[in-house]
């Protein structure tokens, strides 16, 4: 018997997958904050569907990197967060906005079978494919859950691109420039192994991405097709 699925103490929480009123009114107050200290520019937005189980996967600079991809979207993103973060006073705002816990330097079924949930319902995984900040160093090295996810459960990764979060107080009380481009979406194919995928996909993001925010991903091998 698995005493982690069966008896999992986050099971006794309700973890919201859909937008809600509240949800609007707290993206509202923030988005009201941003627009204090950066000017947002969007680009890409036709590339995103309307409806249906859908993955969006970003480059990750910052701790704010979740808003910026949710102002660029107009259906709730559902986030992984570190567990850690679900045992303070954060926890039911964090619920409230779609986000859920995942014990972080682990394989946490727990974790996995939320997200499945959350594509399972049509709605949206929000994941970044590195599974930890840059803090502007370049993409480094992905780890294929976001691949794999998506071979599961055989839905569209939509690559964004987020440049400017950590520049974001920088030029204050000067706003900074923030950039969030939805870049085409990758669908998996029957030939696509997680690795193979997972390739597809930071390559993708690379490429849209200024050359100094490329990393490991910066060169696409010879005879990559893509």
């Amino acid at each position: 018997m698995n005493t982690q699925q069966d008896f999992d103490p986050r099971d006794r929480k309700k973890y919201y997958l859909e937008d809600s009123p509240t949800r609007r009114f707290i993206f509202r107050l923030i988005r009201i904050f941003f627009d204090t200290v950066t000017v947002i520019k969007l680009e890409g937005r036709e590339n995103f569907p309307l409806d249906g189980p859908v993955i969006i996967a970003a480059n990750h600079v910052t701790n704010f990197d979740a808003f910026p991809m949710q102002f660029a979207v107009p259906r709730a993103i559902c986030y992984m967060g570190k567990a850690e973060l679900f045992n303070t006073p954060l926890d039911l705002l964090l619920r409230v906005l779609c986000a859920f816990p995942v014990n972080r330097g682990e394989k946490d079924e727990w974790a996995l079978r939320h997200a499945h949930k959350v594509l399972a319902h049509g709605q949206i995984l929000g994941m970044f494919p590195e599974g930890k900040r840059s803090k502007g160093r370049g993409l480094a090295v992905a780890k294929t859950g976001t691949a794999r996810m998506a071979i599961e459960m055989n839905c569209p990764i939509i690559p964004v691109t987020v440049v400017g979060t950590d520049q974001v107080f920088k030029r204050f009380p000067h706003r900074s420039a923030l950039t969030i481009k939805l870049l085409p979406p990758i669908l998996p194919n029957p030939n696509d192994t997680p690795l193979s995928l997972t390739d597809r996909l930071m390559f993708t993001l690379a490429a849209g991405l200024p050359e100094s925010m490329r990393g490991v991903y910066a060169e696409v091998p010879k005879g990559f097709g893509g």
